[in-house]
């Protein structure tokens, strides 16, 4: 009888050593997607603050492409009140995604912006027009960056929750739903075929 008591309480201790660990990982792994995220919420932030520049440096060459200027500011401005509702909560998949359409709406503004400044090659020329470009660029490629450092701790984190036996005990612990990736333009835009006409 007392072999049975000893080997329950240490199956009851290995069972709470458990849980504690659980418990641990999932936190660590919840504050790794905050701090995944606030790296994208930097780099966007910075991506923001460069556009009413590059818009600002663009309006005197532009001034009939009016409509094309507003597009951009309208999407930046929209972008802008999409990261603030995912900064309130990094792991919503509802914010999340909204920002990611945000973006792409973006991303599609900017384009047509770039599409529109070729027309022009004193703007292009231009130091001032020249020096935001490149900014702005490098600036994309620490989005992405950052984008696949949040995507990568919002898999371990759902990894960690959905394996066994912690697919039971997350719940429990607060850590229920999944933490939803971030997807931007071009990941939205591989969804979607290319409209041709002739």
């Amino acid at each position: 009888m007392n072999t049975y008591l000893v080997v329950n309480l240490v199956l009851l201790g290995l069972c709470a050593l458990y849980c504690v660990y659980l418990f641990n990982a999932l936190v660590a792994r919840r504050n790794e997607i905050k701090n995944a995220f606030a790296q994208v919420e930097v780099q966007l932030k910075r991506r923001y603050d460069l556009i009413p520049n590059l818009v600002a440096v663009a309006k005197g060459y532009l001034a009939h492409e009016r409509e094309t200027l507003e597009a951009v500011i309208a999407a930046r401005n929209a972008a802008v009140v999409g990261l603030e509702a995912a900064q309130a909560q990094p792991g919503s998949a509802k914010n999340i995604e909204q920002l990611g359409l945000a973006d792409s709406t973006l991303s599609s503004a900017l384009s047509r912006l770039n599409v529109t400044l070729e027309a022009y090659p004193d703007l292009k020329s231009s130091q001032n027009m020249q020096q935001l470009s490149e900014e702005l660029s490098s600036t994309e490629n620490r989005v992405s960056f950052a984008r696949q450092a949040y995507n990568d701790a919002v898999m371990a984190y759902n990894t960690l929750k959905q394996g066994f036996p912690a697919l039971l005990l997350a719940p429990g612990f607060g850590h229920g739903s999944d933490a939803a990736p971030l997807k931007f333009a071009d990941t939205l835009a591989i969804k979607v075929a290319p409209k041709v006409s002739f």
